[in-house]
């Protein structure tokens, strides 16, 4: 990785940020109201439903990337406001300035490594002059990190996506508006929850011998407590800008 591509960005934030619900950050860093809306990687829709419920926003269109919830998404029937599309960031199905605002929560690192540059060059395309992009990526720290890298090491194309996003702005494609260093509460019942929300998603395959499993299993359990495996998720906010 190259750490010299813009000095004041950093990939890592303090020790101890601050807690809250990501929707506090996005309600303080994006004039979101009567905004149209592009969200890469919607995933199940539930930060989706969040803005399209609370934001004031004209309308947005999520996209997913995964076939299989994108099918389950296409049954959501009650929010008007939003057009759920089947497609990557680096390949967007949409006009060119379409939107006000586009958002990546936790995503950005999805995309190969080779279409990384495409990716946010889409994004640039997409967004009208003067238009932010709201990158949300996970930072390689915490507890559940310590149990998650046992089977799906992330660090790495973590890393490519932060110096990714430092070539758009070292180059002129963006300009980083902010940083912001936080954690979101996060939780699991028990190690079933946590098989069904994380080891057996559908637009991952994990693949376990027995002995990765009961490692992954030891390793959860020594965090559990008798109100369940609770955590904070350490974040960082790369808030970029479409020069006008």
């Amino acid at each position: 990785m190259n750490t010299r591509l813009i000095p004041l960005m950093r990939i890592n934030g303090p020790d101890a940020p601050r807690l809250c619900d990501e929707y506090e950050i996005l309600d303080q860093l994006l004039p979101m109201r009567d905004a149209h809306i592009l969200e890469l990687g919607c995933g199940a829709a539930e930060k989706t439903r969040t803005i399209a419920e609370r934001g004031g926003v004209a309308a947005i269109t999520a996209l997913e990337v995964d076939e299989i919830q994108h099918a389950k998404n296409l049954q959501i029937t009650d929010l008007p406001k939003v057009q759920f599309c089947l497609g990557g960031a680096q390949a967007i199905p949409a006009a060119d300035a379409s939107f006000d605002i586009v958002l990546m929560f936790k995503s950005l690192h999805h995309v190969p490594g080779d279409l990384l540059d495409q990716a946010l060059a889409e994004i640039h395309r997409v967004l009208k002059p003067g238009g932010l992009a709201y990158l949300s990526e996970p930072i390689y720290t915490g507890e559940f990190n310590e149990v998650l890298r046992l089977f799906h090491d992330e660090k790495a194309v973590r890393e490519a996506a932060f110096s990714a996003i430092g070539r758009a702005v070292e180059n002129g494609t963006f300009t980083l508006e902010s940083q912001t260093f936080f954690s979101t509460p996060g939780h699991f019942d028990d190690f079933a929850d946590f098989e069904k929300k994380v080891m057996q998603v559908s637009h991952t395959q994990h693949h376990f011998s027995p002995e990765l499993h009961a490692t992954v299993r030891d390793a959860f359990m020594q965090r559990m407590t008798p109100q369940g495996f609770n955590f904070g998720l350490p974040l960082r906010v790369d808030l970029l800008r479409k020069p006008v």
